[in-house]
């Protein structure tokens, strides 16, 4: 991973072989940024993303791999007990142009991605919520 701030933003490169979520949680840790927005593109070759059953109150996840481009990746940084917390979404598209994507829990880069995480400076707390069964934004006085 290659990364350079300018002002509150990071421009992220990431290499061949390196994981999307571990790799923006390092450079989150590194930097000390507990709140930030993030936007992405690049192509993978293994990812799990799949979608939160709001009656089981699990998630289900699903692996894909082959040549897949990201279409979109976005999502926020925040916190859950002081912890840097991503919560990424992703769509991708296969070969034949068929999308698909999801909550994003890991991504291996095949080539290159190229991410901007736009840091805020503040910090916004998750709180697990049992009658969700989701970990949600809670906001914090500072």
């Amino acid at each position: 991973m290659e990364y350079k701030k300018f002002d509150s933003r990071y421009v992220v490169r990431l290499e061949k072989g390196e994981e999307v979520v571990a790799s923006l949680t390092e450079l989150c840790k590194k930097e000390g940024v507990q709140l930030a927005s993030v936007e992405g593109l690049g192509a993978v070759d293994r990812l799990i993303a799949g979608v939160f059953d709001t009656q089981q109150k699990e998630f289900l996840a699903n692996e894909f791999s082959g040549k897949l481009e990201i279409l979109s990746l976005s999502g926020t940084i925040t916190t859950l007990h002081g912890e840097v917390y991503p919560h990424l979404h992703i769509a991708v598209a296969d070969e034949t142009g068929r999308a698909f994507g999801g909550h994003l829990k890991e991504a291996r880069v095949s080539a290159t991605a190229e991410i901007l995480l736009n840091a805020i400076n503040g910090r916004v707390e998750r709180l697990f919520s049992d009658e969700i069964g989701l970990n949600l934004l809670h906001f914090v006085e500072e």
